[in-house]
Formats: structure tokens, sequence, C-alpha cells
């Protein structure tokens, strides 16, 4: 007898994405819990919760990461070019001058997209043009690049790229509960600055240590929005909190996805030596403990920029093919279909992608 043709993908396959499919609702789930639980611990404690975020979990997630950029040659063409990444990071982390850590910074962030996200040599002057302007015009208006140095490795980092990640996510999966989740997300901010919680604080030590470490994002905000009198009150503080503490959970829950914990057992003991390390010193000498995990975190902060820098482009590149999408049917002349013979060649009258 003649076996049945099958008229579907095989069976194994079929298994294989519903394993996946099972396995990605799952992740949805955690997903949205972590980010549920942190925006409740956010509402209860936001000074303390910012603070133990970003001595517990901050050393672990920039080991880890650093580990998983490593693997990827941190998405530049050759490993080499890092180099110049890391001797940016060094002169910002030792510099004391807010504008030229700005520069530095921002220095870096064009040469990292400089090398990942430019398709040709034209597209590189683009940028480089483009870029040199920017600097020039924040050079003539101070303190823009001070502003930028500040925003760039803390709220930038943390929300911004972030939300872009999440969206380029949803998008390659067509999910609409990843889609949800930035629904969420975004409407976490927006209740936490439109009802923000009390000043009150469980351990009042940890409310001095925030307001001295990241007193100097709400001056930043205070410069780009022109509102000097900005200070780290409730609002801004929950804000810092929440964004802080999901964007590590985030990290952390991409395990499955992404495999960055698929590492040597050496490797792991270095990073629970370095993290640990970190982390205890922090509270055997705050001061020093805190400037230890500000130049670990610039450094995971200025490695990613490649990555960064890539990520925007192709979020870019699926908003421009959508953009044009919509446009295009708008130009077929009256009267021709896409499968008409009205042009000179008998094509369709719209082009090709």
């Amino acid at each position: 007898m003649t076996p049945l043709l099958r008229t579907g993908p095989p069976r194994a396959i079929r298994g294989a994405a519903v394993m996946v499919s099972c396995a990605m609702r799952r992740i949805d789930a955690v997903h949205l819990a972590l980010m549920l639980a942190a925006f409740g611990v956010t509402y209860i404690m936001p000074f303390e919760l910012l603070v133990l975020a970003y001595v517990a979990l901050g050393p672990v997630h920039y080991t880890t990461e650093i580990s998983w950029l490593h693997d990827r040659k941190y998405f530049l063409p050759h490993r080499s070019h890092v180099v110049a990444l890391g001797l940016l990071a060094l002169g910002a982390a030792l510099i004391d001058n807010a504008s030229w850590f700005g520069f530095l910074l921002w220095g870096a962030f064009v040469l990292s997209a400089l090398l990942a996200a430019t398709r040709s040599a034209a597209q590189g002057i683009l940028l480089l043009i483009a870029a040199t302007g920017l600097t020039a015009i924040m050079f003539t208006r101070w303190p823009a690049l001070a502003v930028l140095g500040l925003l760039l490795p803390t709220l930038i980092h943390v929300s911004v790229f972030t939300l872009i990640f999440m969206a380029l996510g949803a998008w390659r999966a067509q999910s609409v509960p990843q889609a949800a989740l930035i629904a969420i997300y975004l409407s976490g901010i927006g209740l936490l600055l439109a009802l923000p919680p009390s000043g009150a604080t469980v351990i009042p030590q940890f409310a001095a240590v925030a307001r001295d470490y990241f007193g100097t994002v709400p001056l930043a905000l205070g410069a780009l929005f022109g509102e000097p009198s900005l200070r780290l009150d409730s609002r801004l503080t929950s804000l810092l909190s929440f964004v802080y503490t999901y964007h590590y959970l985030n990290w952390f829950i991409k395990a499955e996805i992404i495999r960055w914990a698929d590492i040597p057992p050496g490797r792991w003991l270095l990073i629970g030596v370095v993290s640990a390390a970190s982390t205890g010193l922090y509270f055997y000498d705050y001061a020093l403990g805190f400037s230890i995990l500000l130049a670990l975190s610039l450094i995971h902060v200025v490695l990613e920029f490649p990555l960064n820098a890539l990520a925007a482009r192709q979020l870019g590149d699926v908003i421009g093919n959508g953009v044009m999408r919509r446009i295009r049917p708008a130009q077929i002349p009256v009267g021709r279909t896409p499968g008409g013979h009205g042009g000179r060649s008998g094509k369709p009258a719209t082009r090709r992608r």
C-alpha cells in the first residue's frame, strides 16, 4: 500500500514546537509575576529596594552579562575592538569632570554604533557626520554632555534599552502576551509617577544612601526638562527602584532563552567570587563598595553599547518596514492592481523589497 502523504509538519517538529510554545508561555507567566512583584515591593519600600537591588542583584547581572557578551565577541566585528571600548570606560571611570565623562560615554556609544550597527561605508560616514553635529551642539549647550553622561548609564540603559529589547522580542515571537508585558511595564511607570508611594522608609539609612548615590539623576532630569528643583523624592526613587529591579530580573529570566547561564564551572566560580566580594565590600565600607559597584556597572554598560546600537537599528528597521508596507499600496495608480499589466514591463506596480 502507498503510505498516506503528510499534510502537515512531521510529528517530531510539531512536538518540538508545542514544547517551545509551552516554555515561552511559562516564561511569560514568570516574567509577569516578577514584574508585578518588583512593582509591589517598590510601593512598599522604594528607597530600600533601590539600594538592595543595586548592591545584591547588580553585581550578578554585570558579571554574567559581561561573560555572555564575551562569548559573542561583544557583537563587534573583531573581539580586539573591545579594547577601545574598555579604554573609554576606564577613562570615564577615572575622570572627575561631568561634561568630559559624558563626552567619553557618548564617544563609546558612537564608536559602538559605527562598528556594530552600520552596514556600509556610506552609513558609517553619515553616522559620523550626524554624531559630530550632535556633539558640537551639546558642547555649546552646557550642561548637555553632563546630563547625557548621567542618564545614559542609568535611566536610558535600564529602561529605554530594556524596552527596545522587549519590543524586538515581542515582534520576533509575534507574541501578544509579550506585547502586553510592555504595556504593563509602561503602565507601572506611569502609575508610579502619577501616584507615587509615601516617603516613609523602613530602613532610614538606606534612604540616605540612595540620596547620596542616586541624587544626581533627578538633577540631570531637572536640567533636561527645565525643572532645577527636582530632587530624589519618593516619586523619582520609586521610578528608579522599579526600572532597576525589573532590569535585573528581566536579565535573569532570559537564561533559558539566550543561554547566558551555559558557561564552564570555573567561570561560574569567578562570577560568584566577584559578585559576592562586591556586595560584601559594600556592607563593609559602603563608600568604597559603591565606588567598586559603579565602576563594574559602568564597564558592563559600555561593553553592552554595541548590542544596544544593533538592537536600536533592528527595531528601526522593523518600524521602517512596517511604515513602508502601509505607504506602498497608496502609491499604486488608480485602475491598476498589484498583479496587473499596466506597467511597461508588465510587472506589478509596487516595488519589490
